[in-house]
């Protein structure tokens, strides 16, 4: 994907067509494609996509065959972006600002609606979600993906990243979820591949924490190297050693 000239890095949302934001970027990208796959292989002809940043997912979204993908950001320099950049683009794509406590969009009114790495920045989760349940028609899904707090603030309730107001385990997810009211039928969690464990074993340490510790015009060429050629499938997405994930990636189900 083409960089975004539009938009600053600002350590909350990640880009497309940064080099040395690839690994971070890529790991992003792992959830899009799983609910690409998903709107495949259900046929949700309406996607929504709550809290959209850049907006690169609307078009993953709608590349996995849906009719219509909702994109909504409360940044209007962000919602700006993704309508010249993507809805211009594809008729597929629409882009909306609010608030994601009370998305402007009908009850029932999709068939999957995903939000990736934003549960983690709001301060009214309930709000949130509930939102997202009563957008989403009976029977329909609501994916969530968030880091894991196991993986970047093990020891406190205070998330490292000054962005984030709170970070989730597994199990503290499923109940955030559970509470609003929704069905979690699946927990995954998203792992280092072997070229990214091979690079762990090369440092000695967390690939995170290496990437984190110092400017990226510090990083060892190879270390360098290693992020700019990263790409989705340097990943796992697993069901197994949840804790030890980096992030998390929640399937839950509106009940009919």
């Amino acid at each position: 994907m083409d960089p975004s000239p539009g938009l600053p890095l600002t350590g909350e949302r990640t880009l497309p067509g940064i080099p040395d934001e690839r690994y971070f970027f890529e790991r992003h990208v792992v959830a899009y494609l799983g609910a690409a796959e998903r709107v495949r292989t259900s046929g949700a002809a309406v996607v929504l996509d709550a809290g959209c940043g850049e907006g690169y997912g609307l078009v993953l979204l709608a590349g996995g065959g849906a009719s219509r993908v909702i994109g909504v950001d409360l940044d209007p320099q962000v919602v700006a972006h993704v309508r010249s950049t993507y809805a211009a683009a594809d008729p597929r794509i629409e882009v909306v600002e609010a608030e994601l406590g009370a998305l402007p969009l009908a009850d029932d009114e999709v068939d999957l609606a995903v939000s990736f790495q934003v549960i983690e920045h709001l301060h009214d989760v309930p709000a949130y979600l509930a939102s997202l349940r009563r957008v989403t028609r009976p029977g329909g899904e609501v994916w969530i993906a968030t880091p894991n707090r196991l993986t970047f603030t093990p020891d406190s309730a205070v998330p490292v990243n000054p962005f984030h107001v709170r970070e989730f385990t597994a199990a503290e997810l499923t109940a955030e979820l559970s509470g609003a009211g929704l069905v979690v039928d699946r927990l995954v969690g998203v792992h280092h591949g072997a070229r990214l464990r091979a690079e762990e074993s090369r440092l000695g340490r967390s690939l995170v924490d290496a990437l984190t510790a110092v400017p990226p015009q510090r990083w060892d060429e190879r270390l360098r190297a290693t992020v700019h050629a990263t790409r989705a499938d340097d990943f796992e997405v697993r069901t197994d050693d949840l804790d030890a994930s980096l992030d998390l990636i929640a399937i839950a189900r509106v009940d009919a």
